[in-house]
């Protein structure tokens, strides 16, 4: 175990990590928009910002509404750590939950959770409006609803620069395509898990976007509406975590136990493992050598969609060597050897 022990020292002093995906920072805390600071209306703010938390926790729009969930829906305070209001415009309710308490409501009422560790996304945004067409940058001023509604809907959003080169790209009719070839090339500088690609439009004094989501080979696609750009940013993002959780929600007891073995640790590899198995309640095995094996809760396509993120790659079953023990040499007239218990073997294996 002198390896695991050297990854443990090494990772308390570790900084950063090789995985594109982010740990969603404020994951716990929700903000809602209010007109008054009376305690009716504190009280129908706090409901929504604990649905808005199920929501943000399970990527499931019935969650809220399960029966489980009905003591804590009559008294939010139980799982809440802190509240205050914060000046606007507009005025906003700030509701800090408390992460152990609420994943133990959302457990106990059998609900599926995504962890704060999650793909982030690049988003290639293109506002088209009555005073012209512009790509959104990091920075600019239209950036600040889109980076509202990413942590609205707990998704980790990247914006690109926007320079000349960008907005050569990122015209309408490669947004609203199919093919993320056109993106791609000038997305690999920014080492996002997720492309986004968002054509949003005015018309009427009404505000509508066609998005398109690439992470690997999967895709997906849709369409929302809004009065304006904030509600539009919000909409599509919303939409954006409801395809993606159910690819990352670990559900207690649904998929039983897997032995997942990894190759290739290091110190760096194993902060990242670390972080990427604690949605699936991994407990340590073994050490041998560079290669290390967990016990994990969850299926094979959820695993497989997590540890995707850190751009492992699958072992295939052919080429998958078990750690071999030690032959013990035969001594003439000594007692029979017991037999070594044979090394369990893991159902996944990955490799970096």
């Amino acid at each position: 175990m002198r390896f695991f022990r050297s990854l443990f020292v090494g990772c308390l002093s570790l900084v950063s990590l090789a995985s594109h995906a982010e740990t969603v920072k404020g994951l716990y805390q929700v903000r809602e928009p209010v007109t008054s600071q009376a305690p009716e209306e504190r009280d129908q703010a706090t409901q929504r910002a604990l649905d808005t938390l199920v929501l943000r926790l399970t990527g499931d729009p019935k969650a809220a509404q399960s029966p489980g969930l009905a003591a804590v829906r009559k008294d939010p305070q139980q799982i809440i750590s802190q509240y205050g209001f914060d000046a606007g415009p507009p005025e906003v309710l700030k509701v800090d939950f408390d992460p152990a308490s609420t994943e133990q409501a959302l457990r106990r009422a059998g609900l599926s959770l995504w962890g704060a560790n999650r793909p982030s996304i690049l988003s290639w945004w293109l506002n088209d409006s009555a005073e012209g067409s512009s790509l959104v940058g990091d920075g600019q001023a239209a950036a600040a609803p889109l980076r509202r509604a990413a942590q609205h809907r707990g998704l980790p959003l990247r914006l690109p620069l926007a320079d000349l080169s960008e907005q050569l790209v990122a015209t309408a009719p490669n947004l609203e395509g199919t093919d993320a070839a056109p993106l791609r090339g000038a997305s690999e500088r920014y080492n996002a898990d997720a492309l986004l690609a968002v054509h949003a439009r005015e018309e009427g004094g009404q505000w509508q976007a066609k998005w398109h989501l690439w992470l690997g080979d999967q895709k997906e696609a849709g369409s929302v509406q809004g009065a304006d750009q904030a509600a539009v940013a919000d909409a599509v993002l919303l939409a954006v975590s409801q395809r993606l959780a159910p690819r990352f929600v670990v559900k207690p007891g649904a998929s039983g136990e897997q032995l997942l073995e990894v190759q290739g640790m290091n110190l760096e590899h194993y902060a990242t493992l670390g972080r990427l198995l604690e949605p699936f309640g991994a407990r340590l095995q073994s050490v041998d050598g560079n290669r290390i094996l967990y016990r994990v809760n969850g299926s094979a396509e959820q695993l497989r969609s997590q540890l995707s993120l850190a751009k492992l790659q699958e072992v295939p079953a052919g080429e998958a060597q078990a750690p071999t023990a030690p032959v013990q040499p035969v001594v003439q007239g000594a007692a029979p050897a017991v037999a070594p218990t044979p090394a369990p073997v893991p159902q996944l294996r990955f490799r970096w």
